[in-house]
């Protein structure tokens, strides 16, 4: 998974307070941007805009063996790019 970035989309309607981070909403999976290991690319493995999201500072190539996304955010995986990023 080397050419993974994790990204947060975040829920916006939680009510965070102005200059807090919105909670976590769901994890995905994108490509990294070409020539780059650490940058999103422009979409999601399920397809959505990385636009709006953050890029988490979790990178599965440094844990190898592991799930390509932090286990502190497990139960919020988007299941279309989990299923994308097994296959890969």
């Amino acid at each position: 998974m080397s050419g993974t970035v994790v990204v947060y989309e975040y829920d916006h309607s939680a009510g965070a307070a102005p200059g807090d981070r919105a909670p976590v909403l769901r994890v995905h999976a994108a490509p990294a941007a070409p020539g780059q290991s650490a940058v999103r690319g422009p979409r999601t493995l399920c397809g959505k805009d990385t636009f709006a999201m953050g890029t988490a500072p979790w990178r599965p190539a440094e844990h190898p063996g592991s799930d390509w996304y932090p286990p502190e955010h497990a139960d919020r995986v988007c299941p279309a790019c989990d299923d994308a990023a097994s296959e890969g």
